[in-house]
């Protein structure tokens, strides 16, 4: 006996703001919807999720009252056709944190945490996606085959909507822009 999968309509279609807004946070999570398609993630490693969290924290902590950051939502880049994202690490207006969806002008910082699977998605369609939004900040981390961290940094040119590469660094990221902060990336 064989057992058949039958993907229900909605993988097939393009779907709406309006239809995707009415589903649970449950049918929403693991998904990304691009250009309105659904987008199946897989689950993320333990190493990728702890490398998220500990972003996260540092970038909580240095934001100050203003700045939230937090991890596994989504960011509504465009109502049609829709465009979700959920980014691996958001810094967003601490008094946009009961504002659904989240949008790009409540978003300072966004930073993807590579996986295998994920690369030509992090490293060119989401960096085009997020700079055409105008979110001002990009940090993009690769898991590294020597063990160390690799943070790439980019800074969005207002003029052009396109980022600028900014700094690269491995194991310890410091910046000073979005503010001040130093994240020891090898606490793994």
């Amino acid at each position: 006996m064989t057992a058949e999968m039958i993907a229900p309509a909605w993988m097939h279609e393009q779907i709406t703001a309006e239809q995707y807004d009415s589903w649970s946070e449950e049918q929403c999570a693991g998904i990304e919807i691009v250009d309105g398609m659904v987008v199946v993630s897989p689950s993320a490693s333990k190493r990728h999720n702890r490398l998220a969290r500990i972003v996260a924290n540092a970038l909580e902590g240095a934001g100050g009252p203003d700045w939230n950051a937090d991890t596994d939502f989504d960011v509504r880049l465009q109502d049609v056709p829709l465009i979700n994202r959920r980014p691996d690490v958001v810094v967003y207006r601490a008094d946009t944190i009961d504002e659904t969806p989240t949008r790009p002008e409540h978003v300072l910082l966004v930073v993807e945490v590579v996986s295998p699977g994920s690369e030509t998605t992090d490293r060119i369609v989401k960096v085009a996606q997020y700079a055409r939004a105008g979110i001002a900040f990009y940090w993009r981390i690769e898991q590294a085959a020597t063990g160390v961290p690799l943070a790439y940094t980019y800074v969005l040119d207002p003029a052009t909507r396109t980022y600028r590469e900014g700094d690269v660094f491995t194991g310890t990221v410091k910046v000073s822009a979005p503010f001040p902060v130093e994240i020891d990336l090898t606490r793994i």
